[in-house]
């Protein structure tokens, strides 16, 4: 097995480890494969001793960055699980800029009960102001996660009404 093999097995089973190259017979097109496949370095034989103790110093840098970025994505993954499908709808009409009043109106509940899905939302996400639970989002959406966005189907029903979710009826229903 080749380090392109194995860095490219590693890499499909979800092992991001640092790779450093150390190679006597590298060439170019070798040089690009590693490292778009996410090599920490691609150094040729013989290698200097400073630049390969450079090399590990960035691979574990990167290694505890990308670790601790993990991890916070990990626990704001978990903060949205926790929201009900209604506070997910809330928390997608504040990303969205509206104001409670419109949230309330698109949902078809009352304003206090958006402040309430909200103060919950915010609780939930342990976000100290709306800002700081943007930027929660705006980390989230970076890494390509979207977990607070509502399906459009848990919105509507057949016939085409909002759906109460928390009630499981049509919207205006009592």
């Amino acid at each position: 097995m080749s380090g392109l093999d194995l860095q490219r097995t590693l890499r499909s089973a979800g092992n991001a480890i640092p790779i450093i190259f150390i190679t006597g017979h590298g060439n170019i097109p070798m040089t690009v494969r590693a490292m778009k496949g996410g090599a920490v370095e691609f150094l040729p034989k013989p290698v200097h001793d400073q630049k390969l103790l450079d090399a590990v110093d960035q691979a574990l840098r990167s290694n505890q960055y990308s670790q601790r970025h993990t991890k916070e994505l990990d626990v704001l993954r978990s903060r949205c699980a926790a929201l009900t499908a209604r506070e997910r709808q809330v928390l997608a009409g504040i990303l969205d800029g509206k104001r409670n009043k419109q949230v309330a109106a698109e949902l078809g509940v009352s304003e206090i009960t958006v402040k309430i899905h909200r103060r919950h939302v915010m609780s939930k996400m342990s976000a100290a102001s709306l800002a700081g639970l943007v930027l929660m989002v705006a980390r989230m959406s970076a890494a390509g996660l979207q977990p607070w966005i509502p399906s459009s189907e848990s919105r509507r029903n057949e016939n085409g009404e909002g759906i109460d979710e928390t009630r499981e009826r049509p919207i205006g229903e009592g």
